[in-house]
């Protein structure tokens, strides 16, 4: 009788397992209801997952389907029509034109004063190819070759526009060959992007970082707003939702580059996080600094590769001449995961971010199939380590920790910040100024960098050539950052970046909830009129020795609005010397960390009004980062020296004006400002 109640109760015990143990395995998994994706994952591992099917390679719709991500693209067109996923029929929305839902475009234009404006042109392809095809991957490609004898309306470039669902992945990969032959006519071209635009009535909550993740305004909710200094910024009723009242604009939710790694949308009804996560950077223009748009209202979601946000035309990329050239953008890769409801927006963040990391350390990846994209194996590596030597801190060589070290086409001095044809590797430095820069594509390059905390860049004076499988190992490197003299007096933070300085509340009425922290101040609207509400009548007036660059220095030198006009602002430094050498000659630094339609005038201890200038620089900068609530733009290093006769003992006076009051958004962003006495002897 005890063995069989026993076995009655193994009976018990199985049929529990049975029922109630897929229950609580779903449960446990309700936000990926899989184990964690990675690309490198073998046929093996992936046995238990149904194979990825091709449905309709004849006919106008192309379908690939691995069980848990359907995708439909035009054919042979290939813009993404529809993403089914997790009962959701098409997390696109479905009520715009079908190539207005998941598509690569590009913005382009003639030179010169006979061409065109600007045009949109989405990359459609003409012909379709399936490249590989098996159980465990798909990979098509729908491509596009330009006739020379096309009208002048078609964008003189050939494309290649690929997608590749793997099997068991919640998600895909794409990416697109853009190429130019030898011959070709001129043109300029502003923009590459990728862009998904969201199912409106589904998709309401956004995120790109932790502390920057909110509810968004509606389109609706922007029709109903009033405009306000350009398009992109609009003033939301009041009748909206008290969370999300304020200004909605676009440039709001920019970010680094480097920074650049993953953001979107999700959806509360049913739970489904739509997510673009951007593994490396190697193929966006500019390098790690370079700001760039990620998710905004519409619900829509992006990867922008070249553009001229905060940084102008400077970032356009001109062909001249018939020069060829070919650059591939990305893979980029869009992650779905889901939720068993509730409010599951941070578990569903959570999760991506952990994607995120396993997509970035999978990089290079090895199944792309295009020739053009060359795996981990064909790729090199760059280490070495990186010193700063100034005398005037130490005698010993400084580790540049926390540097950014990195390969880009070779050029200039900083020419990195302005690339856009070629591909750029970065890292970081350790506390010992050590750096490991894996995975470079084969070819010629500079080594640059900078470091926090010290102004300037670097260049090694060597250039370096990659091979596949070369391990390069550079003896140590030592940067010798400007500097003439000791240090008299300085302000800020020689960081490429205006965030230390005083940055206002804004408008109460265009005060906008953008993150938990209020950590990105300065990403509100409006606060560049701050300068005139703070300083109405006299300009801001700095005293070393007791004014703090935190509170008494504002972010931007821009002008004052009086009577519906802008006038020219001048802000002055007043400081104290000792005796004056004047034998010797003084050394101002001025480092912009931004700049648009600016024109910096420097005096010292004269008149601005009535005598000439000491110093002057150019009309320059297009970044428009002022407007567009960035804290830096592209980032520009001046040397000023100053005749001891201009200085005097006691108290000196240096007046900095910023003269061209062509709109509000004249300006310049300060990031380091530094006075050096004439050399020592050693």
């Amino acid at each position: 009788m005890e063995k069989l109640g026993c076995k009655k109760q193994w009976h018990l015990v199985f049929w529990c397992l049975v029922l109630v143990l897929p229950l609580f395995l779903i449960a446990e998994c309700s936000v990926t209801e899989r184990t964690r994706w990675n690309p490198a994952s073998t046929s093996e591992q992936l046995r238990s997952f149904p194979p990825v099917k091709l449905h309709g390679r004849h006919d106008t719709h192309v379908v690939l389907d691995n069980g848990l991500v359907k995708l439909t693209l035009g054919n042979p067109g290939g813009m993404l029509t529809s993403i089914e996923y997790n009962g959701m029929d098409n997390i696109l929305e479905h009520r715009n034109k079908e190539t207005d839902r998941g598509y690569w475009d590009v913005i382009w234009s003639e030179p010169g004063e006979h061409g065109h404006g600007n045009i949109l042109s989405g990359l459609h392809g003409t012909s379709f190819q399936v490249i590989g095809e098996d159980d465990n991957q798909i990979e098509v490609s729908f491509s596009r070759r330009w006739n020379p004898s096309d009208n002048n309306s078609t964008v003189p470039l050939n494309s290649d526009k690929r997608y590749i669902l793997k099997r068991g992945c919640p998600g895909f990969y794409t990416y697109t060959i853009l190429e130019r032959l030898e011959g070709w006519r001129d043109i300029n071209l502003p923009a590459v992007r990728l862009a998904f635009k969201l199912q409106g009535s589904r998709f309401h909550y956004m995120a790109l970082s932790d502390d920057r993740q909110r509810t968004m305004a509606s389109p609706e909710d922007r029709r109903a707003g009033k405009v306000l200094g350009y398009k992109e910024a609009v003033l939301l009723p009041d009748s909206v939702n008290p969370a999300i009242k304020g200004v909605d604009d676009k440039y709001q939710y920019s970010c680094d580059n480097k920074d650049n790694r993953v953001h979107g949308w999700i959806s509360s009804d049913p739970q489904v996080g739509f997510w673009v996560i951007t593994p490396s950077y190697e193929y966006r223009s500019a390098g790690p600094v370079k700001q760039e748009l990620t998710s905004h209202t519409g619900p829509t979601s992006l990867a922008v590769f070249i553009s001229g946000h905060y940084s102008g035309k400077d970032l356009n990329v001109f062909f001249r001449d018939g020069e060829p050239w070919k650059k591939v953008f990305g893979p980029v890769f869009v992650y779905l995961n889901s939720g068993s409801g509730g409010d599951n927006h941070q578990t569903l963040w959570q999760d991506a971010k952990e994607q995120m990391l396993v997509e970035t350390q999978s990089w290079p990846y090895n199944f792309p199939l295009s020739k053009d994209f060359p795996h981990a194996h064909q790729r090199g590596t760059v280490s070495g380590r990186l010193m700063v030597r100034d005398r005037y801190i130490s005698r010993e060589l400084i580790p540049a920790r926390s540097a950014y070290v990195g390969l880009a086409p070779p050029g200039e001095l900083g020419s990195w910040q302005k690339d856009t044809k070629g591909y750029q590797f970065w890292n970081q430095t350790d506390d010992e100024g050590n750096f490991l820069i894996r995975g470079v594509r084969a070819g010629n390059y500079n080594l640059y960098a900078w470091v926090d905390g010290v102004i300037g860049d670097y260049k090694y004076e060597t250039d370096i050539q990659i091979t596949p499988g070369s391990e390069i190992r550079l003896a140590d490197l030592v940067y010798h950052p400007p500097r003439n003299g000791p240090t008299l007096w300085e302000i800020g933070i020689p960081d490429r970046s205006a965030a230390e300085f005083f940055v206002p509340d804004p408008d109460p009425k265009l005060k906008t909830r953008l993150s938990r922290s209020n950590s990105d101040k300065f990403r509100q609207y409006g606060l560049w009129a701050r300068y005139t509400d703070l300083y109405p009548d006299q300009d801001l007036v700095y005293t070393i020795g007791s004014s703090n660059y935190k509170k008494d220095w504002f972010f931007a030198h821009v002008n004052r609005r009086a009577n519906d006009i802008y006038e020219p602002t001048t802000w002055q430094i007043i400081f104290h010397l000792g005796n004056i050498e004047y034998t010797g000659t003084y050394t101002l630094r001025i480092a912009l960390a931004s700049a648009n339609g600016a024109h910096v005038k420097v005096w010292m201890n004269r008149d601005p009004n009535t005598t000439r200038r000491l110093f002057s620089t150019s009309l320059v900068g297009r970044d428009n980062a002022i407007a567009r609530h960035g804290i830096h733009g592209l980032y520009w290093l001046y040397s000023v020296d100053i005749p001891a006769s201009y200085l005097q003992s006691g108290r000196n006076t240096m007046f900095l004006q910023q003269s061209s009051p062509s709109s509000p958004f004249s300006g310049v962003m300060y990031d380091y400002l530094r006075l050096e006495g004439p050399p020592r002897s050693s």
